[in-house]
């Protein structure tokens, strides 16, 4: 039995990377985030238990990129938009938590493969609250306030608390 249940281990990982193989490999799903600060606690988000990745797990604000979020707007430039992300993201904030946020800094990326085998690339930002009561919609079931020390107890995404702790610090300074 264990032999049959790794070879179907390696069976599963065989049709992963083949899958991979087969598209594109400069498309991905562009995604961001934002760690959202007021008063030493940090905003978290449980998402529904429907959601593709990380169902139930506790997270920050956050969706993905479209093309309805610039190209309906006019071009910043006679070719481009700028500010696409940024606009997009603060969309996300406000659909998902009914809040906006003071100015928008990059934190860093990660990248993963969703289990319908879509590439994603997450920009993970960070932002003061501005204004607005939260308001959550159906992509999450629940939602806190927390300082750091609090979000360790949370099921998080992995590597977010890593995330908060660098808000962490560089906020105290």
């Amino acid at each position: 039995f264990l032999k049959i249940n790794t070879a179907n281990k390696k069976l599963k990982t065989c049709e992963l990377n083949y899958k991979i193989l087969l598209m594109n490999k400069e498309l991905h799903r562009i995604a961001s985030t934002c760690i959202i600060h007021k008063d030493g606690k940090y905003l978290l988000l449980q998402r529904s238990f429907d959601k593709k990745a990380f169902p139930g797990k506790w997270t920050v604000p956050g969706g993905g990129l479209t093309t309805d979020d610039y190209i309906n707007i006019p071009k910043t430039t006679s070719e481009h938009w700028y500010y696409a992300v940024e606009n997009s993201l603060r969309r996300e904030i406000k659909e998902e938590a009914g809040i906006d946020v003071a100015d928008l800094k990059y934190l860093c990326d990660m990248t993963f493969i969703r289990p319908d085998n879509i590439p994603v690339v997450i920009l993970s930002f960070y932002a003061p609250y501005k204004s607005g009561e939260v308001i959550l919609d159906e992509d999450s079931i629940n939602h806190t306030w927390a300082t750091y020390e609090e979000a360790k107890n949370y099921d998080l995404v992995e590597g977010l608390i890593d995330e908060i702790k660098i808000v962490e610090k560089l906020t105290a300074e």
